[in-house]
């Protein structure tokens, strides 16, 4: 069972959260936040897999309660979950070690997949997001083409099976997920996927996602 912290200073919207993963079966709220300095306390006290934060709450913003929680509780992925998908707050959240961004408008199912993704060490964007990072926050700069065309030749220096491994790292698959999909052990997946991120020359599975769908191995 994935243990999730929740974070949002609105008690329905919890409440909501709450009970979309509940009907998922694979997670189970164990603290909840009314604001960002006590969803910090709790993440150090609870120790969750997985701490869903909102961005705008009282106290200390969920920015900023990421970046802390990242830095002091480094056994929690971060998932943002907000109504605002401005580049500022993607941007932000990314660079601050949150490795899920999910939209509240977005598909119930979204968010269960996106807790699952995150939990097991994958990067998952919202479909929205991730539109928005590759126009927008794209590796490279530059227009659209040019930065298609970069990424294109940026993955054919890998060989099939790593273009493979890329395609299901931009999907939101986690190494468990990628191995029981392509029939290897788990050890194996993470040797191609950390060789993927050194031929890319990204930092991070967010980064080495954005290049899969500029290069379009995935659909945003």
């Amino acid at each position: 069972m994935i243990r999730v912290l929740l974070a949002d200073d609105e008690t329905m919207v919890r409440a909501g959260v709450r009970a979309i993963l509940a009907s998922g079966g694979e997670s189970e709220v164990v603290a909840e936040a009314g604001d960002g300095r006590e969803a910090v306390e709790l993440a150090r006290a609870h120790r969750p897999d997985v701490a869903l934060l909102d961005i705008r709450m009282p106290r200390l913003d969920g920015l900023a309660a990421a970046e802390e929680i990242v830095r002091t509780v480094p056994g929690t992925a971060v998932a943002m979950l907000t109504t605002f998908s401005e580049q500022a707050y993607v941007a932000r959240a990314l660079a601050g070690g949150a490795t899920g961004f999910l939209l509240k408008s977005g598909d119930p199912y979204e968010l269960i997949a996106g807790v699952r993704a995150v939990a097991g060490g994958a990067a998952f964007l919202s479909p929205k997001v991730a539109r928005y990072v590759i126009e927008d926050l794209g590796c490279g700069g530059g227009g659209r083409l040019a930065r298609e065309e970069h990424a294109r030749a940026r993955v054919a220096r890998l060989s099939p099976r790593e273009r493979e491994v890329l395609g299901l790292v931009g999907a939101g698959l986690s190494n468990p997920e990628i191995a029981a999909r392509l029939h290897l052990v788990e050890g194996t997946v993470k040797t191609y996927v950390s060789a993927v991120l050194d031929r890319l020359e990204v930092r991070n599975r967010v980064q080495a996602a954005i290049v899969a769908y500029e290069a379009g191995l995935v659909e945003a």
